[in-house]
């Protein structure tokens, strides 16, 4: 089954090259959508594919790369869309 999750990383989460290990781990699970960085320090992420593939995504953003600090993920589950055709950075 497909679905749609909005994320949202925080911690120490920004010039961390986050985004850019996200979206190497989304293509890594075959996740569309996308990433961005918000004002308050965050990172927020629309993933959508398999389940089980969103949830791996998921997963691994409570780790992120080294040298990363995520202190919280939070996730919304949303009905899947089917909008996106990759995965990109926002800016």
């Amino acid at each position: 089954m497909k679905i749609r999750a909005m994320v949202v990383i925080k911690g120490r989460v920004q010039g961390v090259s986050f985004r850019h290990y996200t979206q190497q781990a989304a293509l890594l699970h075959n996740v569309t959508g996308w990433v961005r960085n918000h004002s308050d320090g965050s990172v927020a992420g629309c993933f959508e594919g398999e389940e089980r593939d969103v949830r791996a995504l998921i997963d691994w953003c409570r780790r992120g790369p080294a040298w990363a600090q995520v202190e919280e993920v939070l996730a919304k589950d949303e009905p899947y869309r089917g909008e996106f055709t990759h995965f990109n950075i926002r800016y």
